[in-house]
């Protein structure tokens, strides 16, 4: 069974930095995409950032320059590394990969349950 796992989330102060990881398992032919999306209380679930399986990345305006995406192709993994984190970076992040579980299959969309990152003021 294809999943994805995240790990990292915590409580941290402003100002301070977290790395968040997420490893995809089961039988997986190719990952594509692969994404990290977040949801604060209240609010909808927005991109963070993204990566491309050629390493192009994407980021959400309010992250720009803070956080950055890097992904292990030989390992599946995807993270996400933050700094100078604000209250408002508070939510439940998400990891997301598009993934072929065939050669001969389409691929599909997964998401992680998500991880908890708490920035206190």
């Amino acid at each position: 069974q294809v999943q994805l796992v995240e790990s990292g989330g915590d409580l941290v102060q402003s100002g301070g930095s977290l790395r968040l990881s997420c490893a995809a398992s089961g039988y997986i032919f190719g990952i594509n995409d692969m994404a990290w999306y977040r949801q604060a209380p209240g609010k909808q679930r927005e991109l963070v950032a993204s990566i491309t399986n050629t390493g192009s990345t994407n980021y959400a305006d309010s992250v720009k320059g803070r956080f950055t995406i890097s992904r292990d192709n030989a390992k599946k993994m995807v993270n996400l590394q933050m700094i100078s984190l604000k209250p408002e970076d508070t939510a439940v992040y998400y990891c997301t990969a598009e993934m072929y579980e065939t050669a001969w299959g389409g691929p599909k969309d997964y998401w992680g349950h998500g991880t908890q990152v708490t920035v206190s003021s």
